[in-house]
Order: structure tokens, then C-alpha cells, then sequence
């Protein structure tokens, strides 16, 4: 299904000055594009209609509308990047609109063609690509979908607002990667089996909060959670996935099912296994990484997702005692892995797996 979007430019974008002056230090979230893309839902409709790129504004919501009571909500987070020769790169978009449509299925939503998916997110990058920072900076953009029907009842929503969004971001962290630190949380688990773990849905980050502030309260960086069943093995961080390196040049990190299906996750897994590492996909107990890191066999540990890329994890600290991993440096595995990655993104080197969309 391919959906004619009608383009209706911002009758008064940004002028150039106040945006260059924006674009001098975007931070992460803060700033956003002038123009979004909407396509609507309805049922009785027959389905999706009315795919409008226009400028960005406030939604108009009823109070009983269904997102604010039930919480039927997806989104999805991915980047443009400006190659050298002033082009522009999308990073496997077929990939988020896939997942997409998974977490639309998941949470008993409408599912939004991946090709109108595709499309939406393209026409946000060319109205806008002025916004466009330069060097390690990218374009952040944010399809999400919402149930817009009004109504109190305890059902699907019949209809839907899908749009995106996007905002200029500059490099995650200053000077590259600092090793961060992880607060292993063993009151709060993020999703059991047959939950809503590997769906891209605001209540999982909703539900993972409190235990950020718990964090943070104790002087770390991010949260990794254990299984909601024994409470013993590493699942993910509240925003990313993990990987453990061993002496044996091999990889590890925890298999899907409860955990988000990141697509970062699954390109260091290809690249890795094109090196001809080992990249076992298993559970992985706190215990055992205690162990690991104290005897020398674990070598580096690392988060990675869309927003940060890769993350080295230098220290790792819980109610049962604190450990350091390497000295708490970041390691060549994921520093490698982390430059070739974004090598790919940013069109500096070939890309074995035809991840590139060109924009233009």
C-alpha cells in the first residue's frame, strides 16, 4: 500500500538565524524541525487516510480520548545522517517499520503499512533538512502512533494518529564515550514473559523510571534490570541493550523475548559475526558477571542503542556489593565495533548488508 502525502509548508518556519543558533548545541530532545507527518486511522473509514507533511503543531484530544486512559501508545526512534558529500543517510528504516508494525500488533493497534511508515519519515527529512547539524550530529526522528477514538470503555481503540516528528541532535556524549555507570535494580523488574517487554511502548519507560531515580539517587548513570521470574539474570538497561566481551574474543547478550528487539543490537551482532566472533545470544546472571569481571574473563561490557550508539559500562554497583569491569575504561571491542557502526551510518565506509536508505 503506498500513500500519496499531501505537502503543506509551514507558512512561517524558524528564520535561518534563530535555527543555526539552535543548531549550535541541540542537546538531545530539546529542539524540533518545523513541519511533522500525520496519517489518520479510522474504521469505519476503512483504515488509513489523510496522509498530510504539514507544520508542526498541537493535536487536538478529547479528554476521554483512549491514549490518556489506556495507554495505547507505540513509537520508534531512529536517525538521518549527513554524509560527506552532503546527502543524506537513513540506518535501516525497514527494520524500525517492521518492529513498528510488531508493537502495533502486540498492543492491539491498527498496523501502518512499512512502506507508509518509510515514506512518512523520508518526507519529514527532506522539508526539513535544513535542520540538519553537522559533524557527529544527526537527525532525530520519532514516528509514534496513538488512539485518538473518544470513549471510556476497556477496548481497541478504533481509531489512530500516527505522525513523526524529528529534532536535531548533537553527539551523545562530549568528547566520545566516557564508561558509564549501572545500577543493578532487584526491586523493579521491567516485563515478564508474555508481557509487553519487546514492544516499543511509552508504559515499559513508564515503568522503568522509578528505578532510573533509584539510580541516580545512588550515583549512577542508567539502570539494568534482571528477569522478572528468578531475579538473577541481566536483561537490558532502562533505554538499551547489552553485550559482554570475554578473553576469548567471544561475544554475549541476552536472548529476545522479554527484552526490546534493538536494532543496534542486531547490526553489532552482524558486524561482529562478520569479524568472525562468537556472539552468543543466552542468559547471563549478575552473579556470573561478578565473577567475570573479578577473574579477568569478562573484558568489557557495553549498552547500545539508537541514541547513544554504544555506551562502554565501566562500573557496575547493587545492594549486594559493586564491581568494576577492565578498570573502568572503555574497551576495543566496543570502541571498535562502535566506529565501524557509525562509519556505516554516516556513509564513510562500504555497507556489507545494504543497511543504507539514501534519502538523497
Amino acid at each position: 500500500m503506498s500513500m500519496k502525502f499531501d505537502i503543506q509548508p509551514a507558512s512561517n518556519p524558524t528564520p535561518e538565524k534563530d535555527r543555526v543558533a539552535k543548531l549550535v548545541d541541540p542537546g538531545f530532545g530539546r529542539v524540533f524541525t518545523d513541519h511533522m507527518a500525520v496519517v489518520r486511522y479510522n474504521q469505519a473509514k476503512g483504515g488509513w487516510y489523510e496522509a498530510k507533511v504539514e507544520a508542526r503543531a498541537n493535536f487536538q484530544i478529547d479528554p476521554a480520548g483512549a491514549v490518556l486512559h489506556y495507554a495505547q501508545e507505540i513509537f520508534e526512534g531512529l536517525k538521518a545522517y549527513k554524509r560527506d558529500d552532503g546527502g543524506v543517510n537513513l540506518f535501516r528504516p525497514d527494520a524500525n517499520a517492521r518492529r513498528f508494525k510488531d508493537s502495533a500488533d502486540r498492543m492491539a493497534m491498527a498496523q501502518l503499512p512499512e512502506d507508509v511508515f518509510i515514506e512518512a519519515v523520508e518526507q519529514v527529512v527532506r522539508i526539513d533538512r535544513a535542520w540538519m547539524p553537522g559533524g557527529e550530529g544527526s537527525l532525530y526522528l520519532r514516528p509514534f502512533m496513538i488512539a485518538s477514538e473518544t470513549f471510556l470503555g476497556v477496548k481497541p481503540s478504533s481509531e489512530y494518529i500516527f505522525a513523526v516528528i524529528a529534532s536535531p541532535v548533537g553527539s551523545y556524549f562530549k568528547g566520545g564515550p566516557a564508561p558509564v555507570s549501572i545500577w543493578v535494580s532487584e526491586n523493579y523488574t521491567r516485563a515478564a514473559v508474555g508481557g509487553t517487554g519487546a514492544v516499543k511502548c511509552g508504559g515499559n519507560y513508564a515503568a522503568s523510571l522509578r528505578a532510573q531515580a533509584e539510580a541516580i539517587q545512588h550515583g549512577c548513570d542508567q539502570v539494568v534490570f534482571l528477569d522478572a521470574v528468578e531475579r538473577r539474570y541481566i536483561e537490558e538497561l532502562g533505554g538499551m541493550n547489552v553485550f559482554f566481551v570475554f578473553d576469548d574474543g567471544s561475544l554475549s547478550t541476552p536472548p529476545l523475548g522479554t527484552i526490546l528487539p534493538g536494532i543496534t543490537r542486531d547490526s553489532i551482532i552482524a558486524l561482529a559475526r562478520d569479524a568472525g566472533k562468537t556472539v552468543r545470544e543466552e542468559p547471563y546472571s549478575l552473579e556470573q558477571w561478578r565473577k567475570d569481571a573479578a577473574s579477568g574473563k569478562l573484558k568489557e561490557a557495553f549498552a547500545c542503542g539508537t541514541a547513544a550508539v554504544i555506551s562502554p559500562i565501566g562500573k557496575v554497583r547493587s545492594v549486594s556489593g559493586d564491581f568494576e569491569i577492565s578498570g573502568g575504561a572503555a574497551g576495543p571491542v566496543a570502541m571498535g565495533l562502535r566506529k565501524q557502526l557509525v562509519d556505516i551510518q554516516y556513509g564513510r565506509t562500504n555497507d556489507p548488508h545494504n543497511w543504507i536508505r539514501k534519502v538523497f
